[in-house]
């Protein structure tokens, strides 16, 4: 931000960067992710949510999603960017402690929906995909009982999400 002092008055006057970053940060009503919440919420924070999404193949999928409408993680300012990455890293934290996956799957595509979101999905070498990616061709049926074995129900790993990241903390 520049300052200019006009008639004893300080005025502040917003950079080119600052302006765009601003009109970056405007929801967009034609915006599927401003417009919704993008999954089943799990956990609201100000600056951006974590939402599980319901997928029969990848019961443990989630995305965090910045709430203000930018494309692309460097329309972040540099705090903001390393909330959001922090967000990301504890998901994928609590999936990996109570869930032991084979890999965790993380994207930030944005070509159908250009709104900053990461998928954070849990993989298993038994899952219909794997190895390739979610997006990809199915490589098999999931076994009978496979997601059974699975350590943390939806519900529970809504609720470690919720856990790890406290009642008013924002993203570690």
């Amino acid at each position: 931000m520049m300052l200019w002092l006009f008639d004893g008055i300080t005025m502040a006057r917003h950079t080119e960067e600052e302006n765009a970053r601003d009109r970056a940060a405007a929801l967009h009503p034609a915006c599927e992710l401003c417009r919704s919440p993008g999954g089943m919420l799990v956990l609201q924070r100000p600056h951006w949510r974590l939402v599980r999404v319901e997928d029969q193949d990848f019961p443990a999928y989630y995305r965090v999603i910045w709430n203000a409408h930018c494309a692309e993680l460097t329309d972040l300012t540099p705090e903001q960017r390393h909330e959001c990455l922090d967000a990301v890293a504890e998901v994928e934290a609590v999936l990996r402690r109570h869930l032991r996956p084979t890999k965790i799957n993380l994207a930030a595509f944005g070509n159908m929906v250009p709104h900053l979101h990461w998928h954070i999905i849990a993989r298993h070498v038994w899952d219909s995909h794997f190895p390739q990616p979610v997006w990809g061709p199915r490589q098999r049926e999931v076994p009978e009982g496979a997601r059974a074995r699975l350590a943390a129900t939806p519900a529970t790993l809504d609720q470690a999400m919720r856990e790890a990241f406290g009642p008013t903390s924002e993203a570690k």
